[in-house]
């Protein structure tokens, strides 16, 4: 799937609905291959987002975890720390204009 849109549940502070609605217009753009959609799509895609957002709040809502909810800060550190082992803090070169 995406690598854009991050796991959502179980972390302190809860998820914002800012975030809820990132991930789904992530999922509606990859699923639909349009990063910003053709003004005769935009209402499709306009409602598509709001009820992907509408599913993850109330599947957030429902699930429950025995684990201590996870600390934001700490886990972006891990994905800043993996995605330098990854790409070695190489950014990519720039393109000439």
């Amino acid at each position: 799937m995406c690598r854009n849109i991050r796991p959502l549940f179980n972390f302190e502070p809860p998820v914002t609905q800012d975030e809820v609605r990132a991930a789904a217009l992530q999922y509606v753009r990859k699923v639909s291959g349009y990063t910003k959609p053709s003004k005769a799509n935009e209402a499709a895609f306009e409602r598509a987002v709001d009820g992907v957002a509408a599913v993850t709040r109330e599947l957030l809502a429902s699930l429950v975890t025995d684990a201590a909810p996870k600390d934001r800060q700490v886990e972006a550190e891990r994905r800043k720390a993996r995605s330098a082992r990854r790409f070695g803090g190489v950014q990519a070169p720039q393109t000439a204009q």
